[in-house]
């Protein structure tokens, strides 16, 4: 009896390991992930309050993060089409607010589209946790 109590306790404990070692967040398991995060965090958090410094200085690093991020291998738990297609979009809308950046569209434009960038961004990070995500602290990394 004590041994088969033992062995359930050795079971419970595997399998409580390998769902902690599953449950790595999209930051700890893609790096891409993670660096294009830092980028965004780094620049919509600040439009919010009104400074766009960050976004106008930033936004080519942000292009390459996101092209980083749609061309890096997935982790295989995110090698889905709808990740895939959401990467797609995010580079090609950080493209796009390259060249309104570049070409001096109104801060408010910027300002718009910018938010639009950081919903797909959302919406991707979503699709990795199987859940639908707008805001609020999100990963637990108070993005």
């Amino acid at each position: 009896m004590k041994k088969s109590i033992k062995l359930m306790f050795a079971f419970a404990a595997l399998f409580l390991f390998a769902s902690l070692s599953q449950a790595q967040s999209v930051w700890e398991q893609w790096p891409e992930a993670k660096t294009f995060h830092e980028v965004m965090s780094k620049t919509f958090h600040p439009s919010e309050e009104g400074n766009l410094e960050p976004i106008k200085t930033r936004i080519g690093e942000m292009v390459k993060k996101a092209d980083a991020w749609m061309n890096s291998k997935a982790p295989e738990a995110y090698n889905k089409q709808n990740i895939k297609d959401g990467l797609a979009k995010l580079s090609k809308e950080a493209q796009e607010l390259e060249k309104e950046i570049n070409s001096k569209e109104s801060d408010e434009k910027i300002k718009t589209e910018l938010a639009k960038l950081h919903d797909v961004f959302h919406d991707i990070v979503g699709a990795c946790n199987n859940k639908e995500e707008k805001h609020g602290n999100h990963d637990g990394h108070g993005h």
